[in-house]
C-alpha cells in the first residue's frame, strides 16, 4: 500500500516540466505538505520502478532550496542526476543549478488546473 502523502509528491513531481527545477520544499508546499521538505526526500527515495500512474517520477529535477544537488559530489545518485538535468539543458556547475534560470515557477493555470493539492 502506497502511502497517500507521497502520491500527492508524486504527482505534484511529475508537473515539473523538462529543463526546469524545483525544491524540496517547494514541491511539499504545491503537494499540501507545507513544512515538510524531507517529507520529499523520502517519498521520492520509494517511487516504484515503473512511475506512478503510467508516467515516470522526473525525481532529478527535485535539488535544495541552495540550488544544489543533495546526494554527495561523486556518488553514484549525484553523477545520475548531474546527468539527467544536462541531459535537459539544465546548467549543473559543480552541484550548483542557478534557481534563477531553472526553477519552475507554475503559472496562474497550472496552480489552479493541474496542482490537485
Amino acid at each position: 500500500m502506497v502511502n497517500n502523502s507521497y502520491e500527492a509528491i508524486w504527482e505534484t513531481v511529475q508537473l515539473i516540466p523538462q529543463g526546469k527545477v524545483a525544491c524540496y520544499g517547494q514541491i511539499a508546499d504545491l503537494a499540501g505538505w507545507p513544512g515538510r521538505a524531507r517529507l520529499i526526500g523520502k517519498a521520492l527515495s520509494k517511487v516504484p520502478d515503473i512511475g506512478w500512474k503510467g508516467k515516470p517520477v522526473p525525481w532529478h529535477r527535485v535539488i535544495n532550496s541552495q540550488g544544489k544537488i543533495s546526494f554527495p559530489a561523486g556518488s553514484e545518485q549525484f553523477e545520475q542526476q548531474r546527468n539527467h538535468l544536462q541531459d535537459e539543458q539544465v546548467v549543473v556547475i559543480g552541484s550548483r543549478v542557478k534557481l534563477k534560470d531553472f526553477q519552475w515557477q507554475p503559472d496562474l493555470t497550472e496552480i489552479l488546473f493541474s496542482l490537485k493539492y
